[in-house]
């Protein structure tokens, strides 16, 4: 076990993006349904993530990960092609009667889709208004949101302080190989343990990756009940100590301040 935990392989940029993505995650499983049982999500919501610069990029990321069917607008080309490139996007379409016309068959069915409009946001918005478009979420610094409230829901982003803990992980080398073998450890020590907060840190740990894309393939970020994080911590110590896992593995539970170093022995 390592007294400071440096994770200097990690760029200060991606591990701000993930945990602002992190943080909207958990306020999207918020406003799903109490009482679901399985792994929460979002299906059959539609999330309308405004102007795809900033925020917007962000919230649509995190509505991916969180299975919602989401809705966003950019007028810059560049900005367009870069979210279909990493998968930000699933849909660029010119009008808003193309995006609704994906949005609704996707929202009957459940299932997790994005679509941006090459539009303007603020132009796209006064159109939904116009037409009565009505998402079920909303990001709370749009300006459409106070014309929208009286049926949609503002996202409460911040700190969760409901005792979990902030997990950080990454390897020494090869991050594209050891990282999904650690994921399988890390769904090993959720599934331990039943609740809401074990499924929803499932249901992150399956798909952060795919829509995090390449700005944080390096390591991993998430927030587990404290004995699923001690778990963890445990697997991955026996893994590396057997051979199973050769390479070097840096662990930080941020809440607890513990930071873990676990060295592959020599050979």
């Amino acid at each position: 076990m390592g007294l400071h935990l440096s994770l200097d392989r990690i760029a200060p940029a991606a591990f701000n993006f993930a945990m602002e993505v992190e943080s909207i995650y958990q306020a999207l499983l918020r406003c799903g349904d109490p009482q679901q049982d399985a792994e929460p999500g979002l299906g059959g919501k539609l999330l309308y993530a405004g102007e795809l610069a900033g925020p917007g990029r962000t919230l649509m990321v995190a509505g991916n990960i969180a299975g919602a069917a989401t809705l966003a607008a950019t007028a810059d080309a560049g900005a367009q092609k870069q979210a279909i490139r990493d998968g930000v996007a699933d849909f660029l379409v010119t009008s808003l009667d193309e995006a609704l016309r994906i949005l609704k068959n996707e929202v009957r069915k459940g299932e997790t889709v994005a679509v941006l409009v090459a539009s303007d946001a603020h132009v796209m918005e006064q159109e939904m208004l116009e037409r009565g478009v009505l998402p079920d979420l909303l990001q709370p610094s749009s300006w459409v949101a106070a014309s929208f409230c009286r049926g949609s829901r503002r996202l409460v982003t911040g700190e969760l302080e409901d005792g979990r803990e902030l997990i950080v992980w990454s390897v020494a080398s090869s991050p594209a190989r050891w990282l999904p073998r650690l994921d399988v450890l890390a769904l090993e020590s959720f599934c331990s343990h039943a609740g809401s907060a074990a499924n929803s840190a499932g249901r992150w740990v399956r798909l952060a990756p795919r829509y995090l894309g390449r700005l944080a393939q390096d390591f991993r970020v998430l927030r587990a009940e404290p004995r699923a994080a001690q778990e963890f911590v445990s697997r991955v110590q026996r893994s590396v100590a057997d051979g199973e896992i050769s390479v070097e593995v840096e662990i930080s539970l941020k809440r607890s301040k513990l930071d873990f170093i676990f060295t592959p022995a020599e050979p």
